[in-house]
């Protein structure tokens, strides 16, 4: 399974789904991206924060080996918690995102589902050197140059500051050109 491009496509990814209502909220401001602005990229994926960017997952190893280290590894240790939206931003005219306060939690989480994944899979992925930046993407990739600010603008009219429970780790799988959550593991508060 190749990519044009001669890299390997990528299988898998991590992440907390968000909870409905914050959803149906980006949902509607997807909609609004595409019906605006023909933005298209990303949109069939759920919404949801991402920890493991995604990956290629050999074919030795399966989704059940993540899901198993993650529940050894991860779950017992507690790491819910309570995460707060605080309207929208941007990376740049290439993302535009509901925007997650930050709270080292995350990053505690984020390390602790990475440490699993690394020793259910050896070598399937490296740890991302940008800074972590919980986020909930609406749109990116095909946003057309000079929008964005527009877009941010109609969106923070929203006044989107909301709490959302992180209570879920979500083991997302490519199936053809879509992600789909494949396994969703319950996690509790600390």
């Amino acid at each position: 399974m190749k990519q044009s491009n001669n890299f390997p496509q990528q299988t898998h990814f991590i992440g907390v789904l968000a909870s409905e209502d914050i959803t149906a909220t980006l949902e509607d401001c997807r909609r609004y991206m595409n019906e605006a602005y023909g933005c298209r990229s990303g949109h069939s994926t759920p919404i949801h924060v991402t920890l493991v960017p995604p990956f290629r997952l050999p074919e030795e190893y399966s989704t059940e080996d993540l899901a198993l280290a993650i529940e050894k590894e991860v779950l017992p240790k507690g790491l819910g918690f309570t995460a707060k939206v605080n309207n929208f931003d941007a990376f740049g005219d290439r993302t535009i995102f509901a925007k997650v306060e930050h709270d080292p939690r995350w990053i505690a989480l984020r390390d602790a589902v990475f440490s699993s994944v690394i020793k259910a899979a050896p070598g399937c992925t490296k740890k991302d050197q940008r800074p972590f930046t919980p986020h909930l993407t609406v749109s990116n990739r095909d946003i057309p140059a000079g929008v964005t600010s527009n877009a941010l603008e109609v969106m923070n009219e929203l006044n989107l500051v909301e709490d959302f429970p992180v209570d879920n780790i979500t083991i997302f799988e490519r199936k053809g050109s879509r992600w789909e959550a494949a396994v969703s593991l319950e996690i509790t508060n600390e």
